[in-house]
């Protein structure tokens, strides 16, 4: 069965470029495409879509609406995935995003809609309850609490610090294994050192591999 997804941005051209684009997918199908807030949360009542695809600065005042409406939706639907897209690297929206829980949400930069499977691969994974950031966020983030002094990250050794990275990102283990050459069982053996050496429990969760990028974004943002 195709996933059904709804997309939501002000500008005409980025919506029907989005539209060609994941028309091209065979797994996917476009139930929709509007430009407003108020028309996303109308269309998602009216089509109860897999998932949502919704820029991130939308009218009236162009600055985290789309923030605003993927909370929204992912409390009054918990079966619909969000996927928010941005253009900015830095900042606190992805915390303002995923404060309140990561599960069924994603934050991807701009840049990563030209890749048709990056982009399916994102939706999905929200679909279905996971969470994904897009790794220039994770890397920034992961860069930027390292540089602090009391960072729980200084504990990391270095290959931790990449599977943290590719774990924040959405990955499987399996696809961590591959990416960084690793067996699986090693891919495991570091994600318990992580979680344990941040402080972070064990609880039976879908969201917990990125517990410790939401450990850093809420360190950020109380610090700012």
């Amino acid at each position: 069965m195709a996933l059904r997804v709804l997309l939501a941005d002000d500008n005409y051209l980025v919506r029907e470029g989005l539209s060609a684009l994941l028309a091209e997918a065979a797994e996917v199908e476009v139930v929709g495409a509007v430009a407003d807030p108020e028309a996303l949360l109308a269309a998602v009542d009216a089509e109860q879509p897999d998932a949502v695809l919704t820029d991130i600065r939308m009218p009236p005042t162009f600055t985290g609406e789309g923030i605003a409406a993927a909370r929204r939706i992912r409390a009054e639907h918990p079966g619909i995935g969000v996927v928010v897209l941005s253009q900015y690297v830095e900042g606190d929206d992805p915390y303002e995003l995923l404060k309140d829980g990561a599960a069924g949400l994603g934050y991807l930069l701009k840049e990563r809609i030209s890749d048709l499977a990056e982009l399916v691969r994102a939706l999905t994974e929200v679909a279905r309850g996971g969470s994904v950031l897009d790794p220039r966020v994770v890397e920034g983030l992961m860069a930027r609490k390292a540089g602090e002094e009391r960072s729980p990250l200084h504990g990391l050794t270095e290959r931790e610090h990449e599977v943290l990275a590719a774990m924040a990102t959405g990955k499987t283990n399996s696809s961590i294994a591959r990416s960084l050459y690793m067996s699986d069982r090693a891919v495991e053996k570091h994600i318990g050192a992580v979680f344990t050496k941040l402080g972070l429990g064990e609880e039976d969760d879908v969201n917990r591999r990125v517990m410790a990028v939401l450990t850093f974004l809420d360190a950020t943002a109380r610090t700012r």
